[in-house]
């Protein structure tokens, strides 16, 4: 089955990273500059200068070649078997959603919980990668693959289902034993984004029914709600974490 979606999202960061590479970017380790010049994330940025525009284009930028290949790799595989399940304009929608889920969580987490650099002054780190987006997949996939409607064996069901939960907690679990960000080079790869991705992708696939083997309406008209409530949720969200106050340096 065609999955124009996966070779579009594939596309569009690496063409991301093409550029950032052709304007003069590390193609191994971004700085910070390069990486915020690009769309990264940062608490300050956002919820001072009002750049709620990185909650989207951080999901699209990468810290480097491997970082790149990494994130490509797990959307490519996730990408072609989630895509058939909810239609290439589910995809987008749900990485597009669980992306920025998993960036405003991020973004709440840096505001709340700032590093510190060695005067007391509070330091927010620079976040980016499609990570958060590539676990909001999963998460959708653990939903999406209970369903009854798939015209699959069960055993395969259940197979291809243990195989993405297993790859969603064992990436959980290297990220928050790996510090990708040290000290104060203001790079970090935010275990929250991937929190907020899984969780938002967990909950924009309940309303859904697989696109196969379910009546079309049914399945558009559930995909209409999934996408509604979620925005509706991410607004809210965000509307709180837009009247957090400072950090006390």
């Amino acid at each position: 089955m065609a999955t124009p979606a996966t070779y579009l999202l594939v596309g569009m960061n690496c063409a991301v990273f093409v550029l950032m590479v052709l304007r003069g970017a590390s193609i191994w380790m971004p700085n910070v500059d390069q990486l915020m010049r690009w769309g990264a994330d940062r608490s300050n940025n956002v919820l001072v200068y009002g750049q709620w525009w990185r909650i989207v284009t951080a999901m699209f930028v990468h810290v480097g070649i491997v970082h790149l290949a990494t994130n490509m790799w797990c959307l490519w595989n996730l990408g072609l078997l989630a895509e058939p399940l909810m239609g290439s304009d589910g995809l987008i929608a749900v990485y597009i959603l669980t992306g920025a889920a998993g960036n405003l969580l991020s973004t709440w987490h840096n505001w709340v919980f700032p590093g510190h650099d060695p005067s007391g002054t509070p330091f927010f780190a620079a976040g980016a990668g499609a990570s958060g987006a590539v676990f909001g997949i999963a998460g959708a996939l653990i939903v999406l693959l209970k369903s009854r409607r798939l015209p699959v064996p069960e055993h395969e069901l259940k197979r291809l289902r243990k195989s993405v939960i297993y790859f969603a907690a064992i990436n959980l679990a290297i990220g928050l034993s790996v510090n990708f960000g040290s000290g104060f080079t203001g790079v970090e790869i935010d275990n929250s984004a991937h929190i907020g991705g899984v969780l938002c992708g967990l909950l924009f696939a309940v309303p859904l029914v697989p696109r196969i083997g379910s009546p079309r309406g049914e399945f558009e008209t559930r995909m209409r709600i999934a996408i509604a409530g979620v925005v509706i949720l991410l607004v809210l969200f965000g509307f709180y974490v837009a009247h957090i106050p400072p950090p006390q340096g």
